[in-house]
């Protein structure tokens, strides 16, 4: 975690930790005064008092929010690219990352009613698979009954390389894994490229993209949106990540609190044009272990629509 973030998070602690102490304090006075049956001005009026009550309550709400509402509220975000590397086909590539899948992740994970009415040509999953091993068979049927008329592939998260190195988490899926390797591919006579490297090997990004030729449309898979910068003498197009949740838990604003990624919040969720490659950050499905929660946030599964230019 970058000091930046660091700092945020535990001013953003403190806040609610003074907060609801305050509160606590006041009600602690209130029910010693009654209990005294002291006279005088009510405890807990007062602009103030009434304040510090309402700050309270809000947070209350948004923490509700954060756990019933938003971590199964998707989002379906469609994003239109024009590139002058396809002449006549529109090529539709949807994107979902960061399932973090539960035992007990209820529908929200049933991702197959939402991405296979959109028709696409590719889906890829841009990693972090699992948060409990107990999962598995729900993840992999979930990814199973997803459809893509070209193909599926995905790629691993950090996730996947410390807890699940020894499982094989996209057999009998459809999904392809992306292991520092790039596929040719066609629609309707137009060649592209789809290309993947595990967040295990970062430096291998060059090996793995060197010898796409540079008048065909190129994707690449990375969990991390860490090498962006790193990208200029190569051929990408599109790079597809993930990781960030979008902090997950965001505000107003400000936006995220926390990225774990090398550049903080600079590329911590959504759309950046850096040099001539488009990043796009998805906010994932999913949330970490132990903190299932999202706020400002929401889950994304993303549409990108690669148009001819003219």
């Amino acid at each position: 975690m970058r000091l930046s973030e660091l700092i945020s998070v535990l001013i953003f602690l403190g806040i609610i930790i003074l907060v609801y102490s305050v509160e606590i304090l006041l009600f602690l006075r209130f029910i010693i005064n009654k209990t005294k049956h002291k006279k005088g001005k009510p405890e807990l009026s007062g602009k103030k008092t009434l304040f510090i009550h309402f700050v309270a309550i809000t947070g209350i709400l948004c923490f509700l929010y954060g756990y019933f509402i938003e971590p199964y509220w998707i989002e379906v975000k469609n994003v239109d690219i024009l590139t002058n590397k396809f002449k006549n086909t529109t090529l539709k590539i949807v994107q979902i990352s960061d399932l973090h899948t539960y035992i007990n992740t209820k529908d929200k994970n049933d991702l197959a009613t939402i991405i296979n009415p959109l028709k696409p040509d590719i889906i890829v999953f841009t990693g972090d698979t699992l948060s409990k091993i107990q999962a598995l068979p729900l993840f992999k049927n979930t990814m199973k009954r997803l459809k893509a008329d070209i193909g599926k592939y995905a790629v691993l998260g950090n996730y996947d390389i410390w807890n699940w190195h020894y499982l094989d988490l996209f057999g009998n899926t459809g999904f392809k894994l992306l292991n520092e390797e790039n596929i040719r591919l066609k629609k309707r006579g137009e060649v592209f490229y789809i290309s993947g490297l595990t967040c295990a090997y970062p430096d291998k990004y060059y090996d793995v993209l060197k010898n796409i030729p540079k008048n065909v449309y190129s994707v690449f898979l990375y969990h991390y949106p860490d090498l962006i910068e790193s990208l200029k003498s190569l051929n990408v197009d599109l790079y597809l990540a993930g990781h960030t949740h979008g902090g997950q838990v965001a505000l107003p604003f400000y936006g995220a609190l926390v990225t774990l990624s090398e550049y903080g919040k600079k590329y911590e969720s959504g759309q950046y044009k850096v040099g001539k490659t488009i990043l796009y950050v998805n906010r994932g499905i999913g949330t970490e272990a132990g903190a299932p929660v999202r706020f400002w946030a929401r889950p994304e599964i993303t549409v990108f629509n690669i148009r001819p230019k003219k």
